[in-house]
């Protein structure tokens, strides 16, 4: 029998949310017939935002009704094209305008804008497609993920690679037992931006240098509200060192650095082949944390149990130098960038667009199995799809993508914290460890809520 795109985890959330999520994926409370045009309001229009734009609006009987941006020049730009659409600045009052006009709204503003602007969506009751990483912390993401299922309305993050045909190549071959029990699993990425030396900065061709917070203020270009890109975020003096993107990821008031960004699209793949869900301890390394500056380089090791009848397994997480023990003695290929799965009858190794299993020689005659999991029409037209009542998304909030950003949440909070965490999933909370609070949720800035 062929398992389903994904299954839903036990107890997943705390309260009803495993229930209401499998009416979230697969049943929509709002989907529109085959033949309705969506009307549909961006959030975020420029940079990835933009590629959201053209990507689905290309896509046929969608009405671009809304667009919103902090920059005046990508709503001014985005008009010239979609003349019908009322601009806006601030997502609050473009809610307010037309919340109840529209079919859907598509989230691409900075990471700790994700759950602000995705909230208002769902309490309407509207399909909402959000950039990754899912929301800025802990707490927001699952405020996102319950409030999805509560909604019962088609979701999905923006995670692209999930919908290659790649990923589904592998998560085949782990999940008929191509290379046995997986014990372990090891994903790295060579990208080292961040807290670093000005010497490894140059080194590593990070954006740009900086190891402290500017002591100077610079004006704000005219065309961006410098306060409402804050949002929720502390107050703090416009500084380019912020601005544009992606300088601000590695800033802790608005982003959580490599982990959160490219761990939404690497921790994707063994998160989905080995069926995992809420981390039972999270340990991690590197260099002492930085009070404002995400790092560079570091390692987080995830615990999991079991799950059914797949056994406990290790996920090791390294970004910029720090690399795999296996891939430092050169037993692999030398990939910058890649998810190891280690099984009791071999290995497999993956990146975006390609994988192989080993060693070579001992699967010379490996008889692939004949795909179960059906090729996506494309991320973006997935969700499309699914608004209209036909098949669901990959990476719905309540059931995956949710889970999915918690985990990669908890592995910087250890980080933080320099200490090995227990997490409890039911009560969000590391065990025996208040001090984590404040790395789990955060008080927002006055007139921002998620309320």
């Amino acid at each position: 029998m062929n398992p389903p795109l994904h299954f839903h985890r036990r107890q997943l959330l705390a309260g009803s949310i495993a229930g209401a999520a499998a009416v979230a994926t697969s049943s929509p409370l709002l989907a529109l017939s085959a033949n309705d045009r969506m009307k549909v309001a961006f959030v975020g229009v420029g940079g990835r935002g933009g590629a959201n734009l053209s990507a689905i609006s290309s896509s046929g009987a969608v009405d671009v009704v809304g667009l919103c941006d902090v920059d005046s020049r990508f709503v001014d730009h985005a008009a010239t094209q979609f003349t019908a659409a009322k601009k806006f600045s601030d997502f609050r009052k473009m809610y307010d305008a037309i919340g109840n006009d529209i079919d859907a709204v598509v989230v691409s503003t900075t990471e700790h804008t994700h759950a602000y602007a995705t909230m208002p969506a769902l309490q309407l009751g509207k399909h909402v497609y959000c950039e990754k990483p899912l929301a800025y912390n802990v707490y927001e993401t699952r405020r996102i993920a319950e409030a999805a299922a509560k909604a019962g309305v088609v979701t999905q993050m923006g995670t692209q690679i999930h919908a290659s045909g790649n990923y589904r190549r592998v998560v085949e071959l782990i999940q008929s037992g191509a290379i046995g029990d997986v014990s372990e699993a090891h994903v790295w990425v060579s990208r080292a931006w961040g807290y670093q030396s000005e010497a490894d900065a140059a080194k590593h061709r990070d954006r740009l240098f900086v190891d402290s917070r500017p002591r100077g203020a610079m004006k704000p270009p005219a065309h961006l509200d410098w306060d409402l890109w804050l949002g929720p975020a502390p107050k703090r003096p416009f500084h380019e060192v912020y601005f544009p993107g992606p300088n601000w990821y590695r800033w802790w008031d608005f982003g959580n650095g490599t982990m959160s960004d490219l761990g939404s699209h690497w921790n994707d793949l063994p998160f989905w082949a080995l069926q995992l869900d809420a981390p039972q301890t999270v340990e991690s390394f590197g260099l002492p944390p930085h009070p404002e500056i995400a790092p560079a380089s570091m390692t987080a090791v995830y615990q999991y149990g079991s799950r059914g009848k797949l056994p406990p397994v290790t996920l090791s997480w390294y970004q910029g130098t720090h690399k795999p023990e296996l891939w430092t003695q050169k037993a692999i290929p030398q990939w910058d960038s890649g998810v190891l799965f280690v099984g009791s009858k071999g290995m497999l190794l993956s990146d975006y667009g390609k994988h192989v299993l080993l060693p070579e020689s001992d699967f010379a005659e490996f008889k692939r199995p004949e795909p179960f999991i059906a090729d996506s029409p494309g991320h973006h037209q997935e969700w499309l799809q699914a608004c209209r009542g036909e098949g669901e998304t990959g990476s719905p909030f309540a059931s995956y993508a949710g889970p999915l950003t918690e985990a990669n949440h908890l592995g910087n909070v250890a980080y933080r914290l320099g200490k090995k965490i227990t997490w409890n999933r039911e009560t969000m909370e590391c065990v025996g460890c208040p001090e984590a609070e404040p790395l789990l949720r955060r008080q927002p800035r006055a007139g921002w809520s998620l309320g």
